[in-house]
């Protein structure tokens, strides 16, 4: 197994064990993958859920560039939805995880395709 799978195996486990949730495997390897180089740097590859920036990245960057949605309140509410169920004290949020989980809130498995 290489790098990117063994992180797909870290992120499936978090998934099950810190959300409560079967992982679509197909669909997590496709947002992992989608998330380029950064799933192997250290403060890139998590997302700070306490940090306003960081939240604003999300949005620009994965929700409305990406997901192709509408900018509004429920984009954060979904957010802060997410960043709940993997748990607001869990140190280390992979953005692949919250990725994910974002893309099956609001649908956009197509998307990955």
């Amino acid at each position: 197994m290489g790098k990117r799978d063994d992180l797909i195996a870290q992120y499936a486990d978090d998934l099950k064990n810190k959300c409560g949730m079967t992982p679509d495997m197909d669909l997590l390897t496709k947002v992992t993958i989608g998330c380029g180089p950064a799933i192997y740097d250290a403060d890139a590859s998590t997302v700070a859920g306490s940090q306003a920036g960081e939240i604003e990245t999300v949005k620009n960057n994965f929700l409305i560039k990406k997901l192709g949605l509408s900018d509004g309140p429920e984009l954060s509410a979904a957010i802060d939805t997410v960043i709940e169920t993997y748990g607001k004290s869990e140190r280390n949020k992979y953005r692949a995880v919250v990725y994910y989980m974002l893309t099956k809130h609001f649908g956009k498995e197509a998307v990955y395709g």
